[in-house]
């Protein structure tokens, strides 16, 4: 009895010091866990300490994993984006869910939600969604400064590459203030006066010829000293100096087209090296965007090769740009669509067989495409022989229609129904819209420090503005000084010209869209930023905004 006892005792023991080497083991795992995950937190902050010098942001408009998915299956091999993915980026705008162009480039700009076809001026107050809280809004159309004036600022050159004409939504917001994205007269003149040291884009006739206020702005340019090149061979003969590149008239041609349409045209690739070796000659460092403005075209068009090659054109142009990031070693290259079009999947309502999808099945329509629909369109638009629209788009798309689709195209007369039989009876793409989506889109980035995880788009900006050492408000501060607030009662906005406004302090004159003070000896002085007028601000009476530089000059105080 007595040695069942004392072996009990022994039992008992053991089990006790096992259980409390157990509860140790338990409170030694729960400390190593927190260890982990408060490493875990600090490894997982949006924003880095590393020293950034150079910035290349670069918008393919327009697009989602989807079509990186698709691009990847049509090139055959990895993209240059492949091993860039970060996170993903929230789009939605102050008034709807699914952005427009416009607002979307000025949250990722300047850091704040505004309305749709807005560019880079705060919301209309009474359209803000329920989610939105009114008092972390911008003042209602007032103009926001921007990353790349902020960069200006501090002393860096800065640049804009697009294949849209340059004062279309996503270029213009980063260079511009206007209540609609459609003020295109008053979108380029702003662009041209804020002293950006490259631009490549189309756009020659926003220049002069479609102008409506009889100016020149291209004498303009050359009359500040600016290179103006229209071909491929004249900007890749470009040493060194500030340039604007003007490539067509509006927009620059769809990649796959260009070789009918515009030959002389740049690739984007070499847009954006150009872009990079010009900007990169500044001690002070740069700031580029890069959008890849026709992918969100294709989109809308519901056209699956257009937006498959456009986008595969933007990703050898991200190579271009990680190529000089890995060698210069303090740039980071931020990559991120504005927002999703045309929801295109892999796979449609009309490809029932879907687990039997093999790669030819995606890939080979797409390769047999030869041009846009828009090309197409252009090439049989006045054919009525049921016979010659069969034999172009069999030349141009690869496809042999049948009679009964011969039949159904030559009735309607509507280039959208061969559109329509082509997408669902001879590819397995699908689409959910001929508009936006709303959906969050992929961040990719490569450099030293990086934004992470989910982010808002206006995080972008401030994200930007931290690492080149700026505040995007104190930037507007001292951009945008309220007229009203510095000289109230003695000025007036001058609107004989109604194309041509002038403001009037005193003797002092200041065109409106323009970097310029006229003093009362009709001395010209260049201002560090441009005069805004907003019509709509102030209730609709409208306000004036001009440089804290101009204010001091007029008051004859010295400028800091």
């Amino acid at each position: 009895m007595a040695t069942k006892t004392i072996n009990l005792f022994i039992v008992l023991t053991i089990v006790g010091l096992l259980l409390m080497g157990s509860a140790a083991s338990a409170v030694s795992g729960k400390e190593t866990q927190k260890t982990e995950e408060s490493t875990k937190d600090i490894q997982d902050t949006k924003y880095t300490n590393k020293k950034i010098k150079n910035i290349i942001v670069m918008v393919p408009d327009g697009c989602s994993q989807s079509v990186q998915t698709v691009a990847r299956w049509y090139n055959g091999e990895e993209l240059q984006l492949d091993d860039m993915v970060v996170g993903t980026v929230s789009t939605y705008m102050s008034d709807s869910l699914i952005t427009d162009s416009a607002s979307a480039a000025t949250a990722f700009s300047t850091g704040y939600k505004t309305s749709d076809g807005a560019l880079s001026v705060g919301p209309n107050p009474a359209t803000l969604l329920s989610i939105i809280d009114s008092t972390t809004v911008a003042e209602p159309y007032v103009p926001l400064a921007t990353v790349l004036e902020g960069a200006k600022l501090k002393g860096k050159a800065t640049g804009l590459v697009a294949t849209s004409e340059i004062p279309h939504a996503t270029p213009a917001a980063f260079a511009s203030h206007a209540e609609s994205r459609k003020q295109y007269d008053d979108i380029i003149e702003q662009m041209v006066y804020q002293d950006i040291d490259v631009v490549f884009a189309g756009g020659k006739d926003f220049l002069s010829t479609s102008r409506q206020d009889g100016e020149n702005l291209t004498k303009v340019l050359m009359n500040r000293g600016y290179q103006f090149v229209e071909t491929e061979d004249e900007m890749m003969s470009l040493r060194s100096g500030k340039t604007w590149g003007m490539f067509a008239g509006a927009a620059m041609s769809p990649e796959i087209d260009r070789q009918y349409t515009a030959p002389e045209q740049p690739h984007i690739a070499n847009m954006t090296e150009k872009a990079i070796e010009l900007l990169a000659k500044d001690k002070d460092g740069f700031f580029l965007m890069v959008e890849g403005s026709q992918v969100d075209w294709a989109g809308h068009a519901n056209d699956p090769t257009y937006m498959v090659t456009d986008f595969l054109a933007f990703d050898e142009a991200v190579e271009v740009a990680v190529d000089f990031a890995k060698k210069d070693g303090n740039t980071l290259v931020i990559v991120f669509p504005d927002h999703n079009t045309g929801g295109m999947t892999l796979g449609s309502n009309y490809d029932p067989s879907y687990t039997k999808t093999t790669v030819e099945d995606l890939v080979d329509p797409l390769k047999n495409m030869k041009c846009t629909y828009a090309y197409l369109e252009s090439q049989i638009k006045d054919m009525t022989d049921g016979s010659e629209v069969h034999e172009e788009v069999l030349s141009w798309m690869g496809i042999d229609l049948t009679q009964t689709e011969i039949d159904e195209i030559v009735a309607s007369g509507k280039f959208e129904t061969l559109k329509n039989i082509i997408n669902n009876k001879h590819t397995i793409i699908g689409w959910t819209t001929g508009g936006h989506c709303g959906e969050d889109v992929p961040l990719w980035a490569y450099g030293p420090g990086s934004l992470s995880g989910h982010v808002d788009n206006t995080e972008i900006a401030t994200y930007i503005a931290e690492e080149f050492s700026f505040s995007l408000d104190k930037t507007s501060d001292k951009l945008f000084v309220d007229v009203d607030e510095a000289f109230p009662g003695k000025y007036v906005l001058d609107k004989t010209d109604s194309k041509n406004l002038v403001l009037k302090i005193g003797n002092y004159k200041l065109p409106i869209n323009k970097d310029v003070l006229i003093d009362s000896k009709g001395v010209e002085h260049k201002l560090d930023g441009i005069v805004i007028y907003a019509p709509k601000a102030n209730d609709g009476k409208g306000k004036v905004y001009i440089p804290q530089q101009a204010v001091d000059l007029i008051k004859g105080k010295k400028y800091k």
